[in-house]
């Protein structure tokens, strides 16, 4: 069985039965592409993990497997000695060297990148700001130095009524 049919099974997800395997280190068989195969014996054995897990144990407590199989599987082309084995791991250990330090370059520069884009936006914040401060003043102080407008209001009706009665009352002897 596969990593997905056994999940099923159990009633567990794949990525928990892939977990159990790595962190409690069983000797899973795998296939030609590395995927986990499950036989009997094996499901037996993460039923009982799972069993444990249940009752409460937590799986740092669960005993790793102390009979270690060989692993089946197909390796084409397999190393032969321990010196090719060898070669290999360093080669291996090199090559996770150079990804973790690319990995480490590429997040410090992406850092370094966004650290220079808050500091672009803090600056035209800071503009903004002295703007907005600047046209608040010059708000405040036109309101200060320019008395209140006062309405115009024309009273031209009490004009003409004077002027009437001022000319009524000198020519008023001749009516």
């Amino acid at each position: 069985m596969n990593t997905s049919e056994v999940a099923k099974l159990l009633g567990v997800s794949a990525s928990t039965i892939q977990r159990w395997v790595k962190q409690l280190e069983l000797p899973m068989e795998r296939n030609e592409r590395g995927h986990y195969h499950f036989n009997n014996e094996d499901i037996d054995l993460l039923k009982n993990i799972q069993t444990q897990i249940q009752n409460g144990t937590l799986l740092q407590e669960i005993a790793p497997v102390q009979e270690k199989k060989i692993r089946k599987g197909t390796v084409k082309g397999a190393p032969e000695t321990n010196a090719e084995l060898e070669r290999l791991y360093t080669i291996v250990s090199e090559l996770e060297a150079k990804v973790n330090s690319k990995a480490d370059s590429v997040a410090s520069y992406q850092l370094l990148q966004h650290r220079r884009e808050i500091e672009d936006l803090q600056s035209q914040v800071l503009d903004l700001t002295k703007k907005v401060e600047s046209l608040q003043s010059q708000l405040y102080e036109s309101k200060i130095t320019t008395p209140p407008e006062k309405p115009l209001v024309f009273e031209q009706g009490k004009l003409n009524r004077k002027k009437k009665n001022f000319v009524s009352s000198l020519f008023g002897f001749l009516g």
